[in-house]
């Protein structure tokens, strides 16, 4: 009888380990979680989108269009994207505050190492205005084809100049959706 004893108090000291073992993994199951939920709570979407430069991706903007290509840089208040316009090739340069949905992205995301973050939107617009490039300014009122006048610190003129007499459209950037190479 004693060897059954014996057998009993093993049994039930191996089952409260078994389950000891078995709260210890859960615990560390929850903290491996809650680490994993705080780590994806850190990444922007700039860094997502870093993650895949290189890559087609398209934009849904905040009026509903569509904008497709190739991603080519990414900063963190706009990116530009390599795509097709009316007449060929072009790039698009988007606002981070302009995209309502993004079709493409890994679940990955590579932190910013680049100087670009620093650069706003208006030192990229004032780069295309000293190229004197044709351009289409996109709004959620529609777009107009011109060139940049002039890049304030919150605004943009554009020339429009296929229009007589030539006439300057002062478009605040909070308003801006997209600026493509015309």
């Amino acid at each position: 009888m004693a060897a059954d004893g014996s057998r009993r108090w093993e049994a039930l000291f191996a089952d409260l380990e078994a389950q000891l073992a078995a709260h210890e993994q859960g615990e560390r199951d929850g903290e491996v979680a809650e680490l994993t939920r705080a780590e994806h709570a850190a990444i922007t979407l700039a860094d997502r989108l870093r993650a895949v430069v290189g890559r087609p991706v398209s934009l849904e903007l905040l009026d509903g269009e569509t904008v497709t290509g190739t991603l080519a840089t990414v900063a963190a208040s706009w990116l530009v994207l390599a795509g097709r316009g009316a007449v060929g090739p072009t790039e698009h340069l988007v606002p981070a505050t302009a995209v309502a949905a993004v079709t493409g992205l890994g679940r990955q995301g590579v932190p910013s190492t680049s100087r670009l973050d620093a650069l706003g939107l208006g030192t990229v617009l004032r780069e295309l205005q000293r190229d004197r490039a044709r351009v289409v300014v996109r709004t959620a009122a529609g777009q107009a084809v011109g060139r940049l006048a002039r890049v304030g610190q919150d605004h943009l003129d554009l020339e429009e100049l296929d229009r007589a007499p030539v006439r300057v459209r002062t478009v605040p950037f909070l308003a801006v959706l997209r600026v493509s190479r015309a």
